[in-house]
């Protein structure tokens, strides 16, 4: 054989060892890739972590991305002594959270022009709000729905008689002294006073009001009313108590009605936290929000009144303030990644807590995620917030490792 003839089988026989190679090198490429966590798993993972960390009851949670909701799952118990595992369509009290439902069923009224978020409550609820301190200055709708109505909550924020002055003269222990409007302290009983004073404007019980105008047209299930829901979806709550956990069972108490009084009796429902639903709903309504109050078509609210829910009216000035807007307020020092903690990019939400539960809703409005999770049950570590190490390791897992 010539030099040149060899030469060319030479080259033939390198091209094909070359080709071996590269196939070899990209199959073992693609079984590494194969092998990779997916977001779903690696997000599983973490949130099984803090499951295991903080002996959780149980935890559900569910991720959204560019307009979708990518991950949804739930872990542990919703029923803690018979080891009845939590399921996806399981509903849970998610506390203050609700506050935000009773917000967007208010602002469903200013639309329509039948009541203003600078009203003067007194006029909206039929009796006189005053805080004594201040006589002259009126306490408007949009300072229960920001918390800076200097109204104070009393050891039972369930009824309006501590701040009726046919029941408690001047009710200067319901109240701060600083004038309305120059303060933030988180006011349940404000929000309470919210929720009545829909009922009162409406004409329609404050529960069915919200249930029909806000969950129902998102097609949601959930709602106030226990007794408009079914049981057998509750996820118990439990309180933490020697090595195991005692039921909450005020969590699902239903409302004493035979009493109820038309424009006074709304709190029996708790405006300020008495929604129960599911984590993928609860994220399905917080998009509207994401959306500037539309979802799939549906408008709740307009542009211009979601964006106002978002924008705070009261900007921290002291230790124990938020940045609050109307019902929902900007997370600042939360996710642990600089970007969202400068002006501008904080996200938005709230959170919830009583009876032993805690709930998240937290979005980022600059970047189109959003985040839903909670838990009905939870044990303390110390030095650490259960809610802000569950949200930061869902955050961690499911966006910012795959952005």
């Amino acid at each position: 054989m010539s030099t040149f003839g060899k030469i060319i089988n030479t080259n033939i026989l390198n091209m094909r060892i070359n080709k071996f190679f590269l196939s070899a090198i990209a199959s073992l490429m693609l079984f590494v890739v194969s092998c990779a966590p997916s977001m779903e798993e690696k997000t599983s993972q973490a949130i099984n972590d803090v499951l295991n960390e903080f002996q959780a009851v149980g935890i559900s949670a569910a991720v959204v991305k560019d307009g979708k909701i990518v991950y949804n799952e739930s872990f542990g118990y919703k029923d803690w002594e018979a080891k009845t595992p939590l399921s996806n369509d399981d509903v849970m009290r998610i506390a203050s959270i609700s506050k935000s439902f009773t917000a967007t069923a208010l602002l469903q009224l200013v639309e329509k022009g039948i009541i203003s978020l600078d009203d003067d409550v007194s006029d909206l609820i039929g009796f006189k709000i005053r805080n004594p301190h201040h006589p002259d200055t009126p306490i408007t709708l949009k300072m229960i729905l920001s918390h800076t109505s200097s109204i104070k909550d009393k050891e039972d924020y369930f009824t309006l008689d501590h701040l009726n002055p046919a029941v408690y003269g001047d009710c200067a222990e319901s109240y701060f002294t600083y004038a309305p409007g120059e303060g933030y302290n988180y006011s349940n009983m404000g929000l309470n006073l919210a929720g009545t004073i829909l009922e009162k404007v409406s004409g329609v019980r404050f529960d069915i009001y919200v249930k029909e105008n806000v969950i129902n047209k998102l097609g949601l299930y959930g709602g106030h009313n226990i007794d408009s829901l079914d049981a057998s979806r509750f996820a118990r709550i439990y309180t933490p108590r020697d090595s195991g956990y005692v039921e909450s069972t005020g969590a699902y108490k239903a409302a004493n009605l035979d009493d109820y009084v038309m424009g006074y009796s709304a709190p029996k429902f708790s405006p300020t936290g008495g929604v129960k639903i599911s984590a993928q709903d609860l994220a399905k309504y917080m998009m509207m929000h994401m959306n500037y109050g539309e979802l799939n078509g549906v408008r709740l609210i307009s542009e211009e009144n979601a964006k106002a829910m978002q924008t705070p009216v009261w900007i921290i000035k002291k230790d124990g303030d938020e940045q609050y807007g109307l019902c929902l307020r900007e997370f600042i020092d939360y996710v642990e990644d600089e970007k969202y903690n400068t002006p501008g990019n904080y996200p938005i939400g709230h959170t919830g807590g009583a009876y032993g539960l805690n709930s998240i809703m937290i979005w980022s409005p600059a970047d189109g995620w959003g985040i839903v999770a909670m838990t009905n049950g939870y044990t303390s570590v110390k030095g650490k917030s259960f809610l802000k190490t569950l949200t930061n390791a869902i955050y961690n897992a499911a966006i910012k490792e795959e952005k």
